[in-house]
């Protein structure tokens, strides 16, 4: 799939990161609102109408409403839901649920994109464990987006961070086959696919300056997945639980910046 091209992935100019991040601190807060609002009895659409207020309240676009026909400003996506779930006034929330929130937001031409998955109440202990093995997985792996490494070296570490996850909380963790994260700038899609599994050392250079949106989806019994007739929903193809945590982040000579800060990880 990856040449041996040493072109780098685009890298962004100082001003340009300082709008991004005003971007994703507008994404961050989405997410905390959602956060917040999110318990029993309470439907996902509910919780979109809430992000979308959150975004344009601060003067921003949700990227994700029309998007490809899309009709939400967040994902929702609700245990076994790993990404994509449409926000709807039949999806009540329950206590014990696992929530994703995938948020994105456009402030004057730039964007930003992040998730994270939470629990509505008290989490099983086995669905704690994924949810903070994958949080983990994300500190870990976006650790290695650093001017000079290759595109894969992101892929590898996630990869190396999840298992290492399943060793320290001890249980199975399965990296959802096919889904990954993203280049992001102008576009909320931007070349190039980042695999959240595979060898190190392959596709385009990270420059600094370079961006990307890194996005582990790991799943607590199966790597597959189905999609509903929606075409939209992905689901883990056994009804297993799934938790996708996301964050936009630049490359830069003293480290990885997250350019979609929020409280609470």
């Amino acid at each position: 799939m990856f040449g041996r091209s040493r072109k780098p992935i685009p890298a962004r100019t100082a001003g340009e990161l300082d709008a991004m991040e005003a971007a994703g601190r507008i994404v961050g807060d989405a997410l905390v609102a959602v956060r917040a609002a999110a318990r029993a009895g309470v439907s996902t659409a509910e919780l979109d109408a809430l992000a979308e207020e959150t975004i344009r309240a601060a003067g921003a676009i949700p990227s994700f409403k029309g998007f490809e026909g899309f009709p939400g400003s967040i994902c929702a996506s609700v245990n076994d839901v790993i990404v994509h779930g449409i926000p709807s006034s039949a999806v009540i929330l329950g206590e014990g649920d696992l929530v994703s929130i995938d948020c994105g937001a456009i402030l004057d031409g730039w964007h930003g994109d992040s998730a994270w998955t939470f629990g509505v109440g008290e989490l099983s202990a086995a669905d704690a464990a994924l949810n903070d093995a994958t949080a983990q997985v994300l500190s870990e792996g976006l650790e290695a987006m650093l001017p000079g490494n290759r595109l894969t070296d992101v892929s590898a570490a996630l990869e190396a961070a999840t298992q290492k996850a399943a060793d320290d909380f001890g249980i199975e963790l399965f990296i959802v086959d096919g889904y990954g994260g993203h280049g992001i700038g102008r576009s909320m899609h931007e070349d190039p696919y980042l695999p959240n599994e595979g060898r190190p050392g392959r596709g385009p250079q990270i420059a600094e300056g370079s961006c990307l949106a890194i996005e582990p989806m790991l799943a607590a019994g199966t790597a597959a997945s189905t999609v509903d007739s929606d075409d939209w929903t992905v689901r883990t193809a056994d009804g297993s639980r799934a938790s996708h945590w996301e964050h936009t982040v630049v490359a830069t000579a003293s480290g990885p910046r997250i350019l979609t800060p929020r409280p609470e990880r």
